[in-house]
């Protein structure tokens, strides 16, 4: 489809350039118009309902699954890279209510003897990076079965949806392929949620509202019965003081790391140097295994953090009790240590192939905004077309809508400033903006996209009305030929629309940047075309041998192609956010560059299409939050 729209493109505007040897620029256009005409009702989903708009087949749901854990599988084997837990991690024990023990490394088998767990534990307990090592292991194992979906709770309000509402929307915001009805059909990611065809990896019930944890857990427990396979985790008071058991659940609780495992650990990723410098430590741990040092060192994350802290630092300093009087703040000095250390070091910046060196303290700003952030929205989910909410909803759609209406309708009027009716080009700017600004201040609205039916699905209904009404206008103005190629620009427009709102690569791994590109290629290539079509209709209109008309033609479409095709996509508003906050100093300019690198430094984790702080705990402590810790032990 897509490459069918650029080709009719190219092709209007090669016929117009070509009238030396014989060629009738009308006739062509209208040849070009009909043969596109038929060319979309090749692909028409409305013209062909019984295949498209009907909801999706079994065959369908069952490519969509094989795909899905395709992407799945090589997006989170690229987070465990960037997690360092490839190369060995921390054996996490647990036991479960009857008293069986298992490790972290048999919960592949513990689940499908099992298949329906719930994980506890204090926090930094490794209850997240446990339910990644299941889900990827399970996606290892998949074949026929339903595909494993991990995904945090910090998103999913119980009062604002239902759960299966819930995760059906979060699949199609991870995996916007899925929206692609034409391979999958109607209703796909419905479909695989209510057929249980997805296997719901729950992350974190404990950063869902205390109120609300108990309706969460009983809404929870009508969507995925006993028989449904479920995966949950939870910090273990969260747990208790929601008082409603997940039913027919293997609860099981995570342990605190012993001591010599730590040691053997921390030996293993150190060089022998450092290795030596942290005997003094080992010793303490064995003395007095009850003290807050062993307490603060008994989970992944502290041991973790220590790790990368004290890589090239003097880690005996934590044996001061005047300095690190208990728990929280040997976890909070860990945190503060993480940040300083990843940022402001070239060292640190060339090993982990950052793309340059951020000064520290701003740096510390900027994620202390983010943090910050997150913390009043309740989530832990860094999304980057959730960043507009930074932004008051009203200020952020004025100012999109302003910027795109001064664009479009710029290029309209500096088009008609020199197509012969100059007189006309202020009204003609004015109008345009004006209409293009309402329709963004429209689409500014935060609504989540939902599948289109009936006519509305139609390309040629659709792409036909609206380049026959356009053409008819430019037609009475310039004439047959000038109307016949605007008419068809923008039928070509509306298809490449429809095109590139569906993308076919369901079996690619998400990602924030990869999501992101989405947006990018669908702006640019919706500006491309109207930039083509106007460019060849300023040099029929003009002449092309009329100095820097097709080059203005150009110019101009592109400003009024980037206009109509921006307004409707999350990137745009994005994009208006991040630009409105770095002015305030908020944000960094490079935005996206900044957010990669801090995960590639290991303060931010990625999940999906979104980041995450490398812990909650990370997260509160940057948003200024007091962290309560209560051990389980």
């Amino acid at each position: 489809m897509l490459l069918g729209c650029v080709l009719t493109a190219l092709l209007a505007a090669a016929g117009l350039f070509v009238t030396d040897y014989g060629i009738e620029p009308a006739l062509w256009l209208s040849a070009l118009a009909v043969g596109f005409l038929a060319y979309l009702a090749a692909f028409d989903p409305w013209l062909q309902r019984k295949r498209a708009a009907g909801l999706a087949t079994d065959a369908a749901l069952d490519a969509a699954v094989r795909e899905l854990a395709t992407s799945l599988r090589a997006q989170w084997v690229d987070e465990c890279r960037a997690r360092g837990l490839d190369d060995g991690a921390l054996a996490v024990h647990w036991s479960s209510e009857q008293g069986r023990p298992g490790r972290g490394d048999a919960v592949v088998g513990a689940f499908e003897r099992h298949p329906r767990m719930v994980f506890l534990g204090e926090p930094g307990a490794g209850k997240s990076t446990i339910a990644m090592l299941l889900t990827l292991g399970l996606l290892d194992r998949h074949e026929n079965g339903p595909v494993p979906l991990l995904l945090s709770l910090s998103t999913w309000d119980p009062d604002r949806e239902d759960v299966r509402t819930w995760l059906t929307r979060r699949l199609y915001e991870e995996h916007p392929a899925l929206r692609n009805t034409e391979l999958y059909g109607s209703y796909a990611g419905e479909l695989l949620v209510e057929q249980r065809r997805v296997l719901p990896v729950l992350d974190g019930l404990d950063r869902i509202a205390a109120t609300k944890r108990a309706d969460a857990l009983g809404g929870i427990n009508r969507a995925f019965p006993v028989s449904a396979q479920l995966v949950l985790t939870s910090r273990s008071d969260a747990f208790a003081d929601a008082g409603v058991p997940v039913a027919g659940a293997d609860v099981v609780t995570l342990h605190p790391l012993d001591h010599e495992e730590v040691a053997g650990y921390l030996r293993a990723h150190s060089d022998p140097v450092t290795a030596a410098r942290w005997e003094p430590i080992f010793l303490h741990l064995r003395a007095e295994p009850d003290d807050r040092l062993a307490e603060a060192l008994s989970t992944p994350l502290a041991v973790g953090l220590a790790s990368v802290v004290y890589a090239d630092g003097e880690p005996s300093e934590l044996l001061d009790r005047a300095r690190f009087p208990d728990r929280a703040s040997i976890e909070a000095h860990l945190v503060d240590a993480l940040v300083a250390g990843a940022f402001g070091d070239r060292e640190a910046a060339r090993m982990a192939r950052a793309s340059q060196v951020w000064p520290s303290d701003r740096a510390r700003r900027w994620l202390v905004f983010l943090a910050t952030e997150l913390r009043s929205r309740g989530v832990t989910d860094l999304a980057w077309w959730e960043l507009r909410r930074s932004v008051n909803s009203r200020w952020l759609a004025v100012l999109g809508a302003l910027a795109l209406g001064v664009v479009g309708g710029f290029g309209v009027g500096w088009l008609m400033a020199y197509a012969g009716t100059p007189k006309l080009a202020p009204t003609t700017g004015l109008v345009a903006g004006v209409a293009i600004a309402a329709a963004a201040l429209h689409a500014a609205r935060d609504r989540a996209p939902r599948p289109k039916l009936g006519a509305w699905r139609s390309l040629v209904l659709v792409s036909g009305v609206l380049g026959t009404a356009v053409g008819l206008v430019f037609g009475a103005l310039y004439g047959l030929a000038a109307g016949l190629v605007v008419g068809l620009g923008l039928a070509v427009a509306v298809a490449l629309r429809f095109a590139l709102g569906s993308s076919a690569e369901l079996s690619r791994p998400t990602s924030p940047k990869w999501t992101m590109a989405r947006d990018r290629i669908a702006v640019w290539t919706g500006s491309l075309v109207p930039g083509v079509v106007f460019g060849a209709a300023a040099g029929l209109v003009f002449g092309p041998n009329r100095t820097g008309m097709v080059g203005l033609g150009l110019a101009c479409g592109l400003m009024v192609g980037f206009a109509l095709s921006a307004l409707h996509l999350r990137w745009w508003w994005f994009t208006v956010a991040r630009v409105w906050l770095a002015l305030r100093g908020k944000l960094p300019w490079e935005l996206t560059v900044f957010l990669e690198d801090a995960r590639r430094l290991g303060v931010l984790r990625q999940a999906g299409a979104s980041y995450q702080f490398r812990h909650v705990l990370v997260q509160e402590r940057l948003a200024g939050t007091p962290v309560a810790v209560r051990s389980d032990a």
